[in-house]
C-alpha cells in the first residue's frame, strides 16, 4: 500500500515532488538505486528471483525518471506529526474502506460524517492515542536503531544439534557479515526469534560482534520443553541480550495455536525489519515463504546465506 501510495502522489502532482515515508521498501529503492539493477537485470533481484509487485514498482520508475521527485525515509510513531497523519488516515481508509483527498491538514480524522463510515479506528478516543497499536496487532514497537532480523534453517538442516562444524561455518560467516554491517550502520539491533539453529547462532553471532541483540519471542519461554543442554545455552544468549519482547502473554495450549504464534512472530519481523539476513538453502518451502514475504517489504535488504555454499 506504501508502494501504491508514492505511485498515486507522483500521479497526483505536477512539477517538483518531495516525499517522505517510513518505508524502507519504497525510500531504498530509490536511495540505494535498485531499480537501476532491476532495469539492467530484466526485472530480476539480486537472488535472481522475479521482482516483487513489479505492476506497481514498473510505472513507478518510469514516471520517477521523467520527473523531479526526491525521497526521504522518516522512522514510523517517532514523533513525526505527517507520519503519524498519514499512518491514522491509512486505519481510518482501511476500517471505513472509503478514500479521501485533500491539500490542507485533515482536521477531522476517523469522522463519521467525514468519511461516510462508522466512527472507530484512529479517530475514534483509543485509535487518536495510540497509532502504534493499530498498525502493529502486538502492541510492541521495534527496538530503536537499524534492525537487522535474522533467522533460518533448524538444527537438522545444519549438520545437527550438537556442535558441528557446518555450524561452526555458520556462525563465522554471520559473525563477519553483522560486523561489516555494523560499519554501515553503528545503531545496528539483531533481532532474533532465539529458535534453535540458525537463530540462535546469530543471536550469539550478534555477541561476537559486540552488537546488541534483542530477543523476540512468540510467547513465554520457548526453551521450557527442550532437553536440558539447550535450555542453558538459550538461557546464557537471553541473559546478554540488551533486550527482550514477548509478544502475547500466554503459552499456546495447542501444536495450532503454537503455530500461529510463530506466524505472527515472523509478521512482527517483516513489518518492523530494516534489514534480513536468512541461513537458507533455497529448499525448505516454509522458510522459503518466509524469505519472500522479507523480500516484499525489504527489497534487496534480504541477505542469503547458502549453507550449502559455506
Amino acid at each position: 500500500m506504501e508502494l501504491a501510495a508514492t505511485l498515486d502522489a507522483i500521479e497526483t502532482n505536477d512539477g517538483q515532488l518531495h516525499i517522505v515515508s517510513d518505508s524502507t521498501y519504497v525510500v531504498n529503492c530509490f536511495r540505494d538505486s535498485w531499480w537501476k539493477g532491476w532495469l539492467a537485470r530484466g526485472w530480476v533481484n539480486k537472488a535472481k528471483k522475479p521482482v516483487a509487485n513489479r505492476d506497481l514498482w514498473e510505472p513507478l520508475i518510469e514516471l520517477y525518471q521523467q520527473r523531479d521527485v526526491t525521497f526521504e525515509w522518516v522512522k514510523g510513531h517517532s514523533g513525526d506529526e505527517w507520519n503519524d497523519i498519514a499512518d491514522r488516515l491509512a486505519v481510518e481508509g482501511a476500517t471505513t474502506q472509503q478514500p479521501r483527498r485533500g491539500n490542507d491538514m485533515p482536521t477531522n480524522l476517523g469522522d463519521a460524517d467525514a468519511v461516510g463510515g462508522p466512527a472507530t479506528g484512529a479517530g475514534s478516543a483509543a485509535g487518536a492515542a495510540s497509532s502504534d497499536a493499530a498498525k502493529d496487532p502486538t502492541g510492541r514497537a521495534a527496538p530503536e536503531g537499524h534492525v537487522l532480523v535474522v533467522g533460518g534453517h533448524r538444527p537438522p538442516d545444519i549438520g545437527g544439534y550438537d556442535p558441528n562444524p557446518t555450524a561452526d561455518k555458520i556462525r563465522r560467516r554471520l559473525v563477519d557479515i553483522i560486523a561489516a554491517k555494523k560499519q554501515v550502520s553503528p545503531d545496528l539491533v539483531v533481532v532474533s526469534g532465539m529458535g534453535l539453529g540458525a537463530e540462535q547462532l546469530a543471536a550469539e553471532a550478534a555477541l561476537d560482534a559486540d552488537v546488541p541483540l534483542v530477543a523476540v519471542l512468540a510467547f513465554p519461554d520457548p526453551a521450557a520443553v527442550w532437553p536440558a543442554a539447550s535450555r542453558q545455552r538459550y538461557d546464557e544468549i537471553v541473559d546478554r541480550a540488551a533486550d527482550v519482547i514477548v509478544l502475547q502473554a500466554k503459552v499456546p495450549e495447542t501444536k495450532a495455536k503454537m503455530a500461529g504464534a510463530m506466524k505472527r512472530r515472523d509478521a512482527w519481523f517483516v513489518r518492523n525489519a530494516n534489514e534480513a539476513l536468512v541461513v537458507w538453502d533455497g529448499n525448505d518451502k516454509p522458510l522459503g515463504t518466509f524469505v519472500r514475504s522479507l523480500g516484499v517489504q525489504l527489497g534487496d535488504d534480504v541477505w542469503i546465506i547458502d549453507p550449502t555454499e559455506l
